[in-house]
């Protein structure tokens, strides 16, 4: 067997070696649930036939068979791939946070790769001229929580795709989240950043096909040619979806990291360890000097859906390598208002123990403005702080309800 048909057989899941690739491009059956990349998949690319396109991915892009979709689309040679375009942590995922990997040819395909972490759309734009973009393919799971950074990237490629004259197409993925919960402080412009660059709450409730339309009609302000390719079987905006999970990111390891993120996330704002450099980052939070009383406290707040462990331990990498640090994991029973949860964590954090800010006040960035800062260092206490933003919370249920696609 060639090199071309191993892939084709092995990416694709063809049952013998002579079937053709787009035959081996079956997507799960139609009773189950299907990505739109199974679903473009199932319609032998025929979406983006006869252009060049560009593919803005990570390791999450994957097809049911767990083949990437940029693997399936090469090995079967009816698709003209111009190139990759990785977002932080690269196309591949090697790359740790605040990283990328830099612009390459990927081994595998032998296709160009950019990347695009950090650059401004302007730079995209510059990319996209270069590798002869005509349309862009996003394919990323998104975890639901603004101030992940893959829907930036989305919404920079966006831009950039409206100033080359590139048309725009979104694979639609489940929100892990779900699309019930909307929760959190929407962002003040006045604080945009990488992070978060436009005015939505912190856990939007929002798939990247629909916050892509919310972005197109609300935001943009220039033409695009876009379209979402939606996902088949996903009934009434479940969290769990049933998919196998890829992670996203190094440090989103498992569905319950997902689960904890859009509050626990709020703790890199803080001299505290978030985590990172143990085996359940952004479950497990402390610091040194953090003993037993702060696990009694959180588990007398009777906060729904969760319940908290005192735990030891000492990061790899991150804040405190090589420090002992105490604090808590944090066990789910189901939903939570991960929000909510946190904010009990700063309130009880900020009053028992010694506790603070990173420098650069990441946390108004995180957060979306110096709100919950003020707030916590003034003793307000949680009921306050997560009513201070109900108000607009339901102004963005209402903005985000023409955009929405699942019902």
């Amino acid at each position: 067997m060639d090199r071309r048909s191993f892939l084709i057989t092995s990416a694709l899941s063809a049952s013998t070696a002579g079937m053709a690739a787009n035959a081996a491009c079956a997507a799960p059956k139609p009773e189950g649930l299907r990505t739109g990349a199974d679903v473009l998949a199932a319609e032998n690319w025929q979406r983006i036939s006869g252009r060049r396109i560009g593919v803005v991915t990570n390791p999450t892009g994957v097809l049911s068979s767990l083949v990437h979709v940029v693997d399936a689309m090469h090995a079967g040679g009816d698709v003209d791939i111009a190139a990759v375009f990785g977002p932080e942590h690269g196309f591949r995922g090697t790359s740790q946070a605040g990283g990328s990997e830099g612009d390459y040819a990927d081994p595998r395909t032998g296709l160009p790769v950019y990347d695009t972490y950090g650059a401004s759309a302007d730079k995209i734009a510059e990319m996209f001229r270069k590798a002869g973009v005509e349309q862009v393919v996003f394919d990323i799971a998104d975890v639901g929580a603004r101030f992940y950074t893959y829907i930036w990237t989305m919404y920079d490629a966006m831009v950039a795709a409206s100033r080359t004259g590139a048309s725009f197409l979104v694979l639609d993925r489940p929100n892990p989240l779900g699309g019930t919960r909307v929760a959190g402080p929407t962002l003040d412009p006045r604080f945009a950043s990488g992070v978060g660059r436009l005015p939505i709450v912190l856990q939007h409730g929002m798939t990247v096909g629909e916050l892509a339309k919310l972005f197109a009609a609300e935001h943009l302000g220039a033409p695009l040619q876009l379209d979402v390719v939606q996902v088949e079987g996903w009934r009434g905006r479940d969290a769990d979806a049933g998919l196998p999970w890829v992670p996203p990111s190094p440090n989103m390891p498992t569905p319950d990291t997902a689960a904890v993120y859009p509050g626990t996330g709020l703790f890199e704002g803080t001299t505290w360890s978030e985590g990172r450099g143990t085996t359940r980052p952004f479950e497990i939070i402390g610091a040194p000097g953090v003993d037993w009383r702060w696990a009694e406290d959180l588990n007398a707040a009777g906060l729904a859906g969760v319940r908290f462990r005192e735990t030891y331990f000492v990061p790899t990498f991150s804040k405190h390598t090589g420090a002992t640090c105490g604090g808590v994991q944090i066990y789910r029973s189901g939903e939570i208002d991960s929000i909510e949860v946190a904010v009990a964590m700063l309130v009880t954090a900020r009053r028992q123990y010694p506790f603070g800010w990173r420098e650069d006040l990441m946390i108004d960035k995180l957060s979306g403005s110096d709100r919950l800062r003020t707030m916590v260092d003034s003793g307000a206490d949680v009921a306050a702080i997560v009513g201070s933003w109900q108000e607009e919370l339901a102004g963005f249920r209402r903005t985000r309800e023409p955009y929405l696609l699942y019902s």
